[in-house]
Order: C-alpha cells, then sequence, then structure tokens
C-alpha cells in the first residue's frame, strides 16, 4: 500500500511539473505573438521560466530564438553578381561606363550574441535528441550566418542524416510522430535553400546531401533528381544527368520532375545538332 501511495504521488508530481512548464511555455508563445522573438517582456518570462526548469528544452529553444533575434540584423551592401543567395537586388545603379551595380539586402551578426543561440540551442538537442524542431532551428541559423558558403550548415545536415541512419529515431515534430515521407520531404527543403543560394560551395552542399541521403533509400526518385539537377544545371553535363533522370523514371514512370527535364535535355541536343 506504501509503494502504491509513493508511486501515485510520484505521478501527480511529474504531472505538476510539466503543467507548470506548460504555462511558462504559453505565456512565452503569447508574449512572441505580441511583439516577437527579442520583444519586451520576452527576456523576462524566459528568465523567470530558466529559474524554475532549468533543463527544458522549449526554454532553451526560447532562448537560442531570443539571441538568435538579437544576433542578426541587416544592411545592403554591393555585390557583383545578378542575384545572392537566391534573390534579386534591392536596387540596380549605373557605374560610369553603364554597367549595372547590384545592392542587396544582407542578413548581418552579433557574433557573440549568435554563439549564445547555438549553446542554446545545442543544449535543447542535448536533452532531446529526437525532437526535429531543435535540429532544424540550428541548421537554419548557421545557413542564414554563413550566407552563400554555408559549411557548416551542411555539417549538420549531414549529422542528422548520419544520425537517423545509424539510431532510425522516431524523429518528432510539432508532438507528432514524423513519417520517413516527411523527414525526407524535410531535408528536401534544406537541400533546396543550398540549391537556390547558387553560390559554388551551396551547390556541392546540394550534391553531398543528396548523395547522402541516395545512399540510405537508394530509390528515392527525390534525390536521384536532385542529382540530376545538379549535373544539368551546375556541371553543365546533360549526359550524366540524363542518367539520374531515366533512373528515376524506371523507379516511377510517372515522375514529372523527370520527364520534364529529360524533355529539356533532349531538346537542347536537337539545338545543338
Amino acid at each position: 500500500m506504501k509503494k502504491t501511495i509513493t508511486i501515485l504521488m510520484l505521478a501527480l508530481c511529474c504531472a505538476g511539473f510539466a503543467q507548470d512548464a506548460a504555462r511558462f511555455k504559453e505565456k512565452y508563445d503569447r508574449q512572441v505573438r505580441n511583439v516577437g522573438a527579442d520583444g519586451v517582456g520576452v527576456e523576462y518570462i524566459l528568465d523567470k521560466w530558466a529559474e524554475a526548469f532549468p533543463d527544458d528544452p522549449d526554454m532553451l529553444e526560447g532562448r537560442y530564438s531570443y539571441y538568435f533575434a538579437k544576433s542578426r540584423s541587416e544592411e545592403v551592401q554591393k555585390v557583383d553578381a545578378p542575384k545572392y543567395l537566391g534573390n534579386k537586388p534591392v536596387i540596380t545603379l549605373r557605374d560610369s561606363l553603364g554597367r549595372p551595380v547590384n545592392y542587396f539586402t544582407v542578413p548581418v551578426f552579433n557574433d557573440s550574441l549568435f554563439r549564445i543561440s547555438q549553446k542554446c540551442i545545442d543544449r535543447a538537442i542535448e536533452l532531446a535528441p529526437d525532437v526535429l524542431i531543435y535540429r532544424f532551428d540550428k541548421i537554419s541559423a548557421l545557413a542564414a550566418y554563413e550566407k552563400d558558403s554555408p559549411d557548416m550548415a551542411a555539417t549538420a545536415m549531414l549529422d542528422l542524416i548520419d544520425y537517423d541512419a545509424s539510431a532510425h529515431p522516431a524523429w518528432i515534430f510539432e508532438g507528432e510522430t514524423v513519417s520517413r515521407a516527411d523527414f525526407e520531404a524535410a531535408v528536401q527543403e534544406y537541400c533546396y535553400l543550398f540549391y537556390r543560394t547558387g553560390s559554388a560551395n551551396s551547390y556541392e552542399s546540394f550534391r553531398i546531401l543528396s548523395e547522402r541521403m541516395l545512399k540510405a533509400n537508394p530509390k528515392s526518385t527525390l534525390f536521384l533528381n536532385n542529382l540530376g539537377a545538379y549535373w544539368q544545371v551546375v556541371k553543365r553535363d546533360d549526359k550524366k544527368a540524363a542518367k539520374y533522370y531515366k533512373k528515376a523514371l524506371r523507379l516511377n514512370p510517372g515522375d514529372e520532375t523527370a520527364t520534364a527535364n529529360l524533355a529539356l535535355i533532349e531538346k537542347n541536343k536537337q539545338k545543338k545538332k
């Protein structure tokens, strides 16, 4: 009887802990909706939350969001390119010879505040390694910080893919278990981000991630098409690109991406003739 009472009291304490932590999260979410991730009152809520629950991963994610927002600002910079980070210029002027001079809105960061944000999200990942949003927070922040050379972001993505392949975690996103298709679609979003960035480094990150995902799932038409696009657009090697598209069509004869790109390759071939 005594053992039963002890177990019951422990269960009630745990339920109370979760409930109290949830109240902090509700206050935090409400404040962020009203004033933004680094707005007035957000830090006060996070400080009180941390005092009560220092190892709550949601609190740590909140701290990450606060310091990341604080670390980030934007400025207009001149870049000698028609596009930068996948974006068009905010303004184009002309030099004395009539050549276009392009200016882009570029994110800039306070390094010390950015490092604090990374420590917070790293701790959240350590405490809850199978919660996918914490990992995506880290990768997105690194990609923004590194701009057109996303080496750390790509490494973090590779770590995520390797962990998925070795540990086979039951990934959680917004309280729900993530399906295999949803996980691959999420990875594809980051592949597309690197592709859209359009620099030599980001294209290579796009290729490496696609190859790693294809190694884990050789029948994925999604990443076969990625590699087809890499060889077609980046390397201008239509012959090698066509091999990936044809393999995708063997797996899925109705694949619209592979069909359209093969048609484009054939059209280019006819033009050359």
